[in-house]
């Protein structure tokens, strides 16, 4: 049974409010979880003193997340930057130089890894027919 950590939308149209629920991952978005971990709600409020910048308000129990992501429950990619803001997980891209890599952009006259730009197209192309030939026998 794969069990995902994941957002549930509830309040008004323009409204949202979410819980942050474990669920079975074959179930619908709003259906009956097996545990809700706590709230998100992702309209930015006023500090209560006045000053300072707006917030958004997460509530948690961490403990019991813990204890999800112990028994191997995969957190949806919201889920993920939201258990990263708390700092029970490592977020999953840091800065621009993460999102550039992933791209596949490199800065120019530099060499990617396991990649050799010394062969031709053609050359490349053998290369990698006898390596597949390799490992098909």
């Amino acid at each position: 049974m794969v069990v995902k950590i994941r957002l549930a939308r509830f309040g008004k149209r323009n409204a949202p409010f979410y819980n942050i629920v474990v669920a079975n991952a074959r179930t619908a978005r709003n259906s009956k979880p097996l545990e809700v971990l706590g709230t998100y709600d992702p309209i930015p409020k006023a500090p209560q003193d006045g000053d300072g910048p707006r917030y958004k308000d997460i509530r948690l129990d961490s403990v019991r997340a813990r204890y999800w992501l112990g028994v191997g429950a995969q957190p949806s990619d919201p889920a993920w930057r939201l258990l990263s803001m708390i700092g029970l997980l490592e977020p999953k891209y840091r800065g621009s130089r993460a999102k550039t890599e992933g791209m596949g952009a490199t800065a120019p006259g530099t060499v990617e890894e396991g990649v050799d730009r010394s062969l031709g197209d053609g050359e490349m192309e053998a290369q990698s027919q006898a390596q597949s030939s390799s490992i098909a026998r």
